[in-house]
């Protein structure tokens, strides 16, 4: 299992060296972490390891060791998965229309190495600074502590 101390290797530029098939995909993450990751899963409410985690730190992506979400900015939502309301850099995510599952969603993908991440959702009445309440699946993450 990848975690924050596994850092994608750089690529000649200085920038980080991604996979690029399925098969390199597969071994670099665990199979549960290629099913959220790449194919856009969902791992089961509750089950993560990041839901009720109260560490202060960095969550970074475990495709690719990206900073995601810091730990100020994540919230109990009682949702079954981990709950941010912003990301550490607003240019860390990317957002995409999902009509999948017979729902409109917005999905949260990584920038960086383009990973499913979960999905954002906006005016549920959280008091939050944005009103938005980015549900991550916690396999898609790791979590560095802060010293």
């Amino acid at each position: 299992m990848a975690d924050s101390a596994d850092r994608t290797p750089a690529d000649g530029n200085g920038g980080p060296r991604l996979p690029r098939t399925d098969e390199e995909w597969r071994e670099r993450l665990a199979p549960e972490e290629f099913e959220v990751l790449r194919r856009s899963a969902t791992e089961r409410p509750w089950s993560g390891a990041y839901v009720d985690t109260k560490s202060e730190g960095v969550y970074h992506c475990r495709g690719c060791g990206t900073e995601l979400f810091r730990s100020d900015q994540k919230f109990d939502s009682h949702c079954g998965w981990p709950s941010f309301f912003d990301p550490a850099e607003s240019e860390a995510v990317v957002l995409h229309g999902d009509r999948s599952m017979g729902m409109v969603r917005t999905e949260v993908r990584c920038a960086t190495c383009d990973s499913h991440l979960g999905h954002v959702f906006y005016g549920e009445g959280y008091a939050t600074p944005t009103d938005a309440r980015y549900c991550i699946n916690s396999v898609a993450l790791s979590l560095e502590p802060r010293q």
